[in-house]
């Protein structure tokens, strides 16, 4: 006969899934759309645990929506085929030979990373872009800007499908114009676009920062657009934090019940976020 003593950790890890139990309760068959990017894209140990996170969620219940960036990688394709780029007000212009490298590296390279990470983590995940099924058609963000879009219209049928199924849709953000034209889309506005349009209980958007911040530096843990709005008014919330909160408030105004900025870089951000009493980032809801 072989005795065991029960150890500290043992029990802390006990306690810590029983009272997961109420946040298990609470999002089973909620829709939660995450925009991956940053960190957890950056080394394979970070993707190997984003994975698993996925993985654990649609295992409990919850219907998770990935929404990938992949600026990077477009940069490192981009100069190995030696195709320059042209700026305008700080952005990319997405010429035809730009797009096909968008269209390639978004679609092949890095969605196809990810659903493989999913799968090897016992997920069942199928790789999308926006182009798909009229999932987003789009128009010109900017016609200096050539082949980047804004997403108009967003069609999630094919999403719903894939929840009904437990398929972990992950998708590429690129959209179809109204002439049959391909558009790159930001990742976060294709991630808050496709939550808008599912109606989604959280949007989360994975970031290198560990939230939204006041004037003194400490981040704020839970906030209402009208805060947000005065932040952005007085300069508290400025550069590129701006377009994260503006991808917030509209995904709000478009139906999600709250997006939280979360840093993509800590440990199992997503279950900390949805599972625990304190969560991990800052959360925005309307008000």
């Amino acid at each position: 006969m072989r005795t065991q003593d029960m150890n500290r950790d043992w029990i802390a890890t006990a306690q810590t899934l029983s009272q997961a139990l109420p946040f298990l309760q609470r999002y089973a068959d909620a829709t939660v759309v995450i925009k991956l990017g940053g960190h957890a894209m950056g080394s394979d140990e970070a993707m190997d645990e984003f994975a698993r996170d996925v993985a654990l969620m649609r295992q409990v219940g919850v219907n998770p929506v990935i929404v990938h960036g992949g600026g990077p990688m477009i940069n490192d394709m981009l100069a190995r085929l030696n195709i320059k780029s042209e700026f305008v007000n700080g952005k990319r212009v997405t010429d035809a030979a730009t797009m096909e490298v968008v269209e390639m590296v978004l679609s092949g390279l890095v969605n196809a990373r990810i659903v493989q990470a999913i799968s090897e983590q016992g997920g069942r995940a199928v790789g999308v872009s926006g182009k798909d099924s009229g999932l987003i058609v789009c128009d010109p963000e900017d016609p200096a800007l050539g082949l980047v879009g804004n997403p108009t219209q967003v069609n999630p049928r094919i999403l719903r499908d894939f929840a009904d199924k437990g398929i972990i849709p992950v998708i590429a953000p690129l959209g179809m114009g109204r002439g049959g034209e391909t558009y790159n889309i930001n990742g976060d506005t294709a991630a808050g676009a496709i939550a808008g349009a599912l109606e989604a209980d959280r949007l989360l958007l994975l970031t290198d920062v560990a939230g939204v911040k006041d004037g003194k530096g400490e981040v704020v843990t839970d906030l209402t657009a009208s805060q947000i709005n005065e932040m952005i008014a007085d300069g508290t919330i400025a550069g590129g934090m701006i377009p994260k909160v503006q991808t917030a408030l509209d995904a709000l105004e478009g139906g999600v019940r709250a997006a939280v900025i979360l840093d993509g870089r800590a440990p199992n951000a997503c279950l900390l976020e949805l599972f625990t009493e304190h969560g991990a980032g800052s959360i925005i809801r309307k008000g």
